[in-house]
């Protein structure tokens, strides 16, 4: 396998820096990368070669990472979930060198796999195609002329179903590939370092780690008074079956998910009417995006809403009449109506799946059913103490309920487990709503950041770039959408960015990354982007924004530093003789 390698000069060798900022600054100084071996010779440069991972845990899973011994433990690790959290810890644990071993009560993948992300972009992917085919004037205005679309729903619920088993079958192979013991059974904590498992009717086994992590997920929040018959009143994970397709359906919540089946819906030729508790439709995101979304996603279609008031009792529909939901003002609590639809999907949100689990024989408290944790997963007890070797990560911590960030959380806390501090910074882990245009986001909302502002005393700017400027966009004749940058004008820190439009949630990962990275925009401004793409939406907003003037003293220009031009006049000097000794 061939490697890559990066060379770096000493800092001593180019103290001074010359005349490049003090944000591209590096500790350890230039980094020279991409030379041929024959530049590599020199005594001052160090190489850093580039570890083989494929490698590493192929090495590792040959005796289920035995290299690093379980001290008596029956395995280093063990995981209490095989969602994508648990799966993603899994695997990091072995390609760590870590016996690991993962419990797993219903099926692998969890939530997001078999009733979530997973499956709900099937039903997307079918609801995105079936939207622009139906869009006349777009059609035409490509030149495309199309007969009446239709669908099949029971194909379009098969290819959900098929997705989710296709996934699930990958998450499972690649742990049995690495060496990952998968247990089956529910897991409980029974004392300190030790786990329980088992199934209904078998006798249970109980096994030692040297760590735990509890990796349980969450299920769908149903609020009281709302009876739930899987049929007629249903949560996300009966709507993803896709058993029917109502002509009339409320959504309690307009959240994610609530604005995701909205647009399925919708596609299919349901009309759908939200509930929302708040005054606004879309309350957590950034409020200029939630309205620019309301005026694509909402009001040109089949939509209409209701907003500040709680849906006190949904009635299932049976004996021939519809579904009844009873809506009382969230402030007064006073009746306002009465509702007649054929279908009611509740999204209100989701709740940590943690009973069961014994925290109790550890002193653990629950809060609203979450597992307190720290900045680095470790579990809380309940005199606020650190509970040594146990771990919480994903939808049952509540610090993030996004799959993406339990995974995060799970290869922070691997890295603890072997010896290399990690804290993970959840504001740059992005979301996305994947409706059509999609929504991304990371890092504070306007709002926030504003907030954040007055505390600390920096001043925030925002600047914003339109899809309709942009050449892809254009061609693909998806105009509609907004990227929005917030940054602090001092120093150029990225605090959050939004975007509306066309593969929003593909474009959001050069912003989160950056944020990840401390990369600040006098900096990422000067990054290329391929032309024609979409890219050039980030492109054209981290080169609008301005930093405020700072006051330079006057100096006379000097010359780079001599020791730099020493360095520099080295390197050129090697490449020189090595394209002579190649002729």
């Amino acid at each position: 396998m061939q490697s890559t390698a990066a060379v770096s000069l000493s800092a001593s060798a180019i103290a001074g820096g010359g005349a490049r900022s003090e944000a591209t600054r590096r500790p350890g100084g230039l980094r020279v990368c991409g030379l041929r071996g024959e530049a590599l010779a020199c005594p001052s440069l160090r190489i850093s070669p580039v570890p083989a991972r494929l490698a590493v845990a192929r090495a590792a899973a040959a005796t289920n990472g035995a290299v690093a011994g379980s001290g008596g433990f029956d395995y280093d690790l063990v995981i209490i979930g095989a969602g994508v959290g648990g799966h993603g810890a899994a695997l990091h644990a072995v390609e760590e060198g870590l016996k690991t071993a993962i419990i797993e009560g219903d099926v692998v993948g969890g939530t997001c796999v078999n009733r979530g992300c997973v499956p709900s972009k099937a039903l997307l992917a079918v609801s995105g195609r079936m939207r622009e085919l139906h869009d006349e004037h777009h059609m035409k205005s490509l030149g495309l002329q199309v007969s009446s679309a239709g669908y099949d729903r029971q194909a379009v619920a098969d290819h959900a179903n098929n997705l989710a088993s296709k996934i699930r079958s990958n998450l499972t192979n690649s742990m049995k590939a690495l060496g990952v013991d998968i247990l089956t059974g529910v897991g409980t904590i029974v004392g300190k370092q030790k786990v329980r498992y088992g199934k209904a009717g078998l006798p249970d086994k109980e096994i030692t780690a040297r760590n735990i992590i509890i990796a349980t997920g969450s299920t769908p929040f149903v609020p009281k008074g709302i009876e739930i018959d899987g049929k007629t009143v249903f949560t996300s994970d009966h709507a993803l079956k896709l058993e029917s397709v109502p002509d009339w359906i409320a959504i309690v919540g307009s959240g994610y998910i609530g604005l995701e089946f909205s647009d399925v819906y919708t596609a299919l030729g349901s009309e759908v009417t939200f509930v929302e508790a708040l005054d606004q439709l879309m309350p957590g995101f950034d409020p200029e995006i939630a309205k620019l979304a309301q005026r694509v996603l909402i009001n040109p279609r089949k939509i209409d809403y209701h907003t500040g008031v709680f849906a006190s009792k949904i009635t299932p529909a049976k004996d021939g009449k519809p579904v009844l939901i009873e809506l009382i003002d969230a402030k007064t609590k006073e009746h306002k109506e009465t509702l007649e639809v054929d279908a009611a999907l509740i999204a209100t949100g989701r709740a940590p799946f943690t009973k069961g689990l014994g925290l109790e024989n550890i002193n653990v408290v629950t809060q609203r059913g979450f597992v307190p944790v720290d900045e680095r997963m470790r579990v809380m007890d309940a005199d606020g103490n650190v509970v040594p070797n146990l771990y919480c990560i994903g939808d049952a911590n509540g610090k993030l309920m996004l799959a993406h960030a339990a995974s995060a959380q799970g290869i922070s806390v691997v890295e603890q487990i072997s010896g290399k501090d990690h804290i993970l910074n959840h504001l740059s882990i992005p979301a996305a709503c994947f409706t059509h245009p999609e929504i991304s986001m990371v890092g504070l909302t306007e709002p926030q950041a504003r907030e954040q502002a007055d505390k600390e005393g920096f001043e925030v700017d925002v600047v914003k770039t339109s899809f309709k400027a942009n050449t892809k966009a254009l061609a693909e004749n998806e105009g509609d959408g907004i990227a929005k940058l917030i940054y602090r004008r001092d120093t150029g820190e990225i605090l959050g960015v939004h975007i509306l439009g066309l593969h929003a949630a593909d474009l959001i990962h050069e912003a989160s990354n950056a944020i990840a990275l401390g990369t600040r925009v006098q900096d990422i401004k000067f990054a290329v982007h391929a032309h024609p793409t979409l890219s050039e939406v980030l492109d054209e907003l981290f080169k609008a924004a301005k930093l405020q003037p700072r006051e330079v003293p006057d100096s006379k220009p000097s010359r780079p530093p001599q020791p730099l031009l020493k360095v520099l006049s080295f390197i050129t000097a090697l490449l020189s003789s090595s394209r002579r000794d190649r002729q």
